[in-house]
């Protein structure tokens, strides 16, 4: 099973993302999540993260795949991917300052421009995770901290047999009422 999970709450053309102030990913723009407890499934992770860093209570999101990386040819890891689309009219004013940095929605256009050099690696796999298709295996390979390749594909069947997911009626963010 991944340790981790990812998730991104899309509001008409922007997405919220955190500008962390802690590794890894430090002073980049990225989605919210977090390591998954013990005793804990990928979506309660994914639910209980949006809720505690964002104040955001939400009852689902929908799985996108996993991303998957391998670091100077040794370091595996991976996480789960998951999105949420909100009313356009949804109020969440930001900038935000939490205790792991600043959340704000950015522009569609913005995060995926080539020359943005603060965004961390969602260039690759956000156009596709949001067209609405998949699940898919985003898998990077990283060699001396930089991007050296990567590599999409469907997610195949049994690779993510491990995600253990509650019926869709009995999810809830993280035992909070909403």
């Amino acid at each position: 099973m991944l340790k981790y999970t990812i998730g991104f709450l899309k509001r008409k053309d922007e997405i919220l993302l955190l500008n962390r102030e802690k590794p890894s990913w430090m002073g980049c723009w990225n989605g919210v999540g977090g390591k998954i407890a013990e005793n804990e499934t990928p979506d309660q992770c994914i639910l209980r993260e949006i809720g505690e860093e964002t104040g955001i209570i939400l009852s689902d999101m929908e799985f996108k795949g996993i991303v998957t990386w391998r670091v100077d040819g040794e370091e595996e890891g991976g996480m789960y991917a998951f999105l949420a689309e909100l009313p356009a009219d949804f109020p969440y004013p930001t900038p935000v300052k939490t205790d792991e940095g600043i959340l704000d929605w950015k522009k569609l256009n913005w995060i995926l421009h080539p020359d943005n050099a603060g965004i961390a690696n969602l260039q690759y796999f956000l156009p596709t995770m949001l067209k609405g298709e998949g699940p898919y295996e985003y898998h990077f390979v990283y060699e001396k901290g930089r991007v050296a390749g990567f590599q999409t594909k469907p997610l195949e069947k049994g690779r993510d047999a491990d995600v253990r997911f509650l019926p869709a009626d009995t999810r809830k963010a993280g035992g909070r009422d909403g």
